[in-house]
């Protein structure tokens, strides 16, 4: 087999997963995964395409990430994973699209108008 390159995004973070044959061994910029997604939820989100495809076992993923906070990385990386797992056989492809693990979330921050404080919020009117 040989490695697999994939990228996932979500907001402005970037994760490039490099999978290989190996023993279940995930690696996140150069630290155990369960020590850069310490809660058990992004774990959690980082174990999914995994688990779902039954392959957590039998692979060893590499994983460069930066960007965005540490939901969105996770989610980045959950991803990539994702897309990977559907590279290796095509049939993962009919077990993880349902749950929405292949499709791009679009939400962006909304961008700061001049003229007001934040995206949205105005400042203070006073009328005096």
């Amino acid at each position: 087999m040989g490695v697999i390159h994939k990228i996932g995004r979500r907001k402005t973070a970037v994760a490039r997963v490099y999978v290989s044959e190996g023993t279940g061994n995930i690696t996140v910029n150069k630290k155990d995964f369960k020590t850069y997604f310490p809660t058990g939820t992004l774990q959690y989100k980082v174990l999914q395409p995994l688990t779902m495809t039954e392959n957590a076992e039998n692979f060893d993923v590499k994983v460069n990430v930066y960007g965005g906070g540490t939901t969105g990385q996770a989610e980045a990386v959950r991803m990539a994973i994702a897309r990977a797992m559907c590279e290796l056989d095509v049939e993962n492809r009919a077990v993880l699209k349902p749950e929405g693990l292949l499709t791009r979330d679009p939400r962006m921050v909304e961008r700061k108008k001049f003229g007001q404080k934040k995206a949205r919020k105005r400042f203070q009117f006073s009328k005096r």
